[in-house]
């Protein structure tokens, strides 16, 4: 158990596999449970959804995808600050990372961003663009 172990609690047989090792664990251990994060498939939807906004210029804001999440992560409640760049020519957010987020607070993110489409009459795709 050097390197840990990772149990999905998705089934009663993982949950008494996680019992059995909080009772083998060694004095001492760390015990981390948490939410699960977003997937995969939400992530891809996030920046299909993200560039389909900065290419729809909503009240003439030509921005790119980033600073697109850092408003909506802004909007839903994820605390971020904007600093001027090192050559004062821009603005960089700090503070979010949608990587952090639940999936739960990721499909908040998701919802925010639909909402404002349908505000500014932006048709948005949730299709996910294939890898090809």
């Amino acid at each position: 158990m050097a390197n840990g172990q990772t149990i999905i609690l998705n089934s009663p047989f993982k949950r008494a596999q996680a019992q059995r090792l909080i009772e083998q664990a060694p004095q001492g251990a760390i015990l981390n449970i948490k939410e699960a994060k977003r997937t995969s498939d939400q992530n891809a939807l996030l920046w299909a959804l993200l560039s389909q906004i900065s290419r729809a210029k909503p009240d003439g804001r030509m921005l790119d995808t980033d600073t697109w999440k850092a408003l909506f992560m802004h909007s839903v409640g994820f605390k971020c600050t904007f600093e001027p760049t090192l050559d004062g020519q821009g603005v960089v957010p700090l503070g979010y990372r949608s990587s952090r987020l639940t999936k739960l607070e990721f499909s908040d993110l998701i919802e925010a961003i639909f909402s404002f489409a349908a505000e500014k009459g932006i048709a948005l795709s949730d299709e996910i663009p294939s890898a090809a």
